[in-house]
This record gives C-alpha cells, structure tokens and sequence, in this order.
C-alpha cells in the first residue's frame, strides 16, 4: 500500500471511529428515563456502599466508574462478575445497591450472577443496551446504554457500547455529585496529595520551613546580613526589632547597594532595607499567598502570626509543591 493511501485510510477509520463513538454518546440523551433518576435516588438515599460489577470489557469499565465515584463522594467496589460465583460475592453486604454491567445481558456469567445479586434484598440496576435481555428483565431499574452498532468494522469488538457505558457511569457520577451539593473543597479531600487537592487544601503552615529564618537587627553589618542570606539559601533576611518585623533585605537590595555605593563598611542592615514588607498569616492557602506573590510581582512573604516572626515563604518553595 502506497503512503498516501495508507495515510488516507488510517485517518478515515479514526475519524469514522469517533463519528460513530460520539454519535452513539449523544443518543444516550434520548434513553435517559425515569429509571435513571430512581437510580440515582436510590444510589444518593442508600447508607450502605454501591457495588459494580460486570466481566469482560464491561469490567473494566465499572472499574473506572467505581474510581470516579469513590473520587466524588459515592463510596463503591468494583466486583468481577466472573469471581463473584468464586468467593468474592462475599463483599456483597445487606442493603448496599448493586449495578451491574453487560451491553448483551445475556451472558453465562451474568445469568448466574445476576439472581444471586439480589439474595440479600438489594436494589439491582442494570446498565445494558438490551432492556428486554435476562439483565434487562431480572433488574429493579435499567440504564439504558443501548447502541446502534460498534464502531468496529465487524461490529464485533466492544467500541460504540463501551465508552456508552463510561459516558453513562459519568453522567450519573455528576448527578450524585449535584445531588450531594458536591464542592471542589470536597473533591480535594479524596485528592490530597494532587496539584487540586494542595491548591485548595494547603496552607502555609503545613509548608513552611521554621528552621531556617533568616534574620538580622537594624545595627547589624552588611556583611553580616549578606552571610545570613547566603546561609538560609532564601535570597532575603528579615530585619528584627524588639521581635517585630520593621522591614526586610533582598539579595536585589545587596545589589543595589553596590551599584551605588563604592564602600559599604559605613552601611548597616536598616540603612538598604525595605519597610513594611509583604506580610501573610501562616495560616492561610499557599493557593492565596502565591496570588499575593505574582499580584506584587515578588518571589518571598515575611510569615507573621500575631505579630511573631514565623519564616519566609519563598516562590519556588510552592512551585517544588506543583501547586502552579
């Protein structure tokens, strides 16, 4: 096959592919129905988990519908159908709600399944593009991920109904989502460790080095303020008087100092520091403290807590964190 064609046909078949994928998303709109919103109020109302099973492709896919709920609010478990008969049909408690995932419902597996699903009384909802398949049937409620046809040139391999399925399981995930009044605070609580989560959790406190805070009094000698800004490796020292903070010196003020003095053996630490310098609270977010930097075009806040000197929180300290 000449490049050009090949280029040609590899490019027809992607874009085919996502016409057909995003076509078939799309249509879900028409099949959204009262059982989706009993669903959803049922799976909100419930004290007990949500669990989702499903084997083959369709496993996969509650795995990731799972991740997202557990990361919005919803605690689920994913159970393969396939191990369900095998053991792990042990997870399933009295009262949790059940879905369960097959675009045929009408698998060995899940005909097996899907009567043992509800042994305990629980609510079963069946996500399948078969309403009237075993699945279909034997559940309480159905979401309907019906397809028209896979994306695959056979209309073999699971395309179009899969990321049916993924597009369903999100929709429901923001509808449990709206229902809990679910904030951003909230989604950073299960992503702690995250650039999301420090953004909106993180404060300055939980990141600030008190073990080096560099500081000077007014009288003390250039050489002696710029031995402290080299030793604290912060670019800056605090100038402290009577344990306040009465301004501060940068290493840009070294430099100018140099530039415009010949000798600088009759200057002192007052003599080129800068008064009433930017001031944060260590307990606010570093999310804040890093407007406050770029607001004022500068790289280092004086930390203060009720008037004592706390530290230094310098820019790169909250770029090391990946909030930005």
């Amino acid at each position: 096959m000449a490049a050009l064609d090949a280029k040609t046909t590899i490019l027809n078949a992607a874009k085919r592919t996502l016409l057909s994928e995003s076509k078939s998303v799309a249509d879900l709109v028409n099949y959204l129905d009262d059982d989706f919103v009993k669903s959803v109020e049922i799976i909100y109302q419930s004290k007990q988990r949500l669990v989702i099973t499903g084997i083959g492709k369709s496993a996969i896919i509650a795995q990731k519908i799972v991740a997202t709920l557990n990361s919005t609010g919803t605690p689920s478990l994913f159970l393969h159908a396939a191990e369900a008969v095998h053991g792990d049909l042990g997870m399933l408690q009295k009262d949790d709600v059940v879905i369960c995932i097959s675009k045929s419902g009408n698998s060995p597996e899940i005909k097996v399944l899907t009567p043992l699903l509800k042994r305990f009384g629980n609510t079963l909802i069946g996500m399948t593009a078969d309403k009237n398949s075993f699945l279909g049937k034997e559940s309480h409620y159905i979401l309907n991920a019906f397809v028209e046809e896979e994306a695959c040139p056979n209309n073999l391999a699971p395309t179009n109904s899969t990321t049916a399925q993924l597009a369903l399981g999100d929709a429901l995930a923001v509808a449990l989502m709206e229902m809990r009044n679910f904030k951003s605070e909230d989604f950073a609580l299960y992503h702690p460790g995250g650039a999301l989560g420090k953004k909106l959790l993180l404060r300055v406190k939980d990141m600030l080095d008190t073990t080096h805070t560099p500081q000077v009094t007014p009288d003390a000698s250039i050489k002696k303020v710029i031995m402290e800004i080299s030793e604290k490796r912060l670019g800056v020292t605090a100038v402290i008087e009577n344990n306040t903070v009465i301004g501060i010196i940068t290493d840009g003020d070294i430099r100018r100092m140099l530039n415009n003095n010949d000798t600088f053996t009759h200057l002192v630490a007052k003599d080129i520091m800068t008064h009433n310098p930017k001031n944060i609270s260590s307990d606010i977010l570093v999310s804040d403290a890093l407007n406050t930097l770029e607001n004022n075009a500068i790289t280092q806040l004086v930390v203060i807590d009720n008037g004592n000197y706390k530290g230094i929180l310098h820019l790169h300290d909250i770029l090391k964190e990946g909030i930005v």
